[in-house]
């Protein structure tokens, strides 16, 4: 996992941006889409994880080392992305409480963050995220297109209100890393022909055979 920005990008628009909201936005403020509000997180939402990861390779540079165990997945070859996704979605719904799940958006610059004007929030190397209080079938839905794969809708950081498990995707990376209990990645280990999900300990490197990083 390498902390530079996506290749191909100018160096002014792949600069992680100064994402410091003004103090009146700090509180609580809403969005609307699909005829109702949503609710936009801020710095005190991914406090949890901010400053709790590590630098380097392993899977801790985007899971904080909080959980019981790991796994990276990524869509195996000839399954689309809206399976592979919905997979994902399936197991992690499976294994949650009804709650809220906060859903992050990684503002590349390039890819679709579905709210574009609203505050966001930074994390990892001050990269700026916006954070929307909503659930899984918005997580299917509402965006299109991310850094993964061109047709993919999941958002790049994404958690349950509960903090049981967390999903991310690093700037640069073409896999996804998820922390949670042993009983969900044993979960997501269980169905490989669309989740292609891999077993990671915490000191290892998060790299899936077969993959190169940029």
């Amino acid at each position: 996992m390498s902390t530079e920005p996506e290749p191909g990008l100018a160096p002014e628009d792949a600069r992680p941006r100064n994402t410091k909201v003004d103090p009146i936005m700090m509180g609580s403020m809403e969005v609307t889409k699909d005829g109702r509000s949503w609710r936009i997180g801020t710095a005190g939402d991914i406090a949890w994880i901010a400053g709790k990861t590590t630098e380097g390779f392993s899977i801790t540079t985007a899971i904080a080392p909080v959980f019981d165990a790991y796994a990276t997945f990524y869509p195996p070859d000839g399954v689309s992305a809206q399976a592979h996704e919905r997979a994902v979605i399936d197991v992690l719904t499976q294994h949650t409480p009804d709650q809220p799940w906060w859903l992050g958006y990684l503002d590349t610059g390039a890819h679709d963050i579905v709210f574009p004007l609203a505050p966001k929030v930074s994390l990892y190397w001050n990269w700026p995220y916006v954070l929307v209080e909503a659930g899984p079938e918005q997580a299917l839905t509402w965006r299109t297109g991310h850094m993964r794969a061109g047709q993919g809708s999941l958002p790049d950081l994404f958690f349950p209100a509960d903090h049981s498990w967390l999903v991310s995707a690093l700037w640069d990376d073409i896999w996804t890393d998820i922390g949670g209990t042993a009983a969900l990645i044993a979960a997501l280990h269980r169905n490989p022909p669309l989740l292609n999900a891999r077993r990671v300990g915490p000191d290892e490197d998060a790299l899936p055979p077969g993959l190169t990083r940029d």
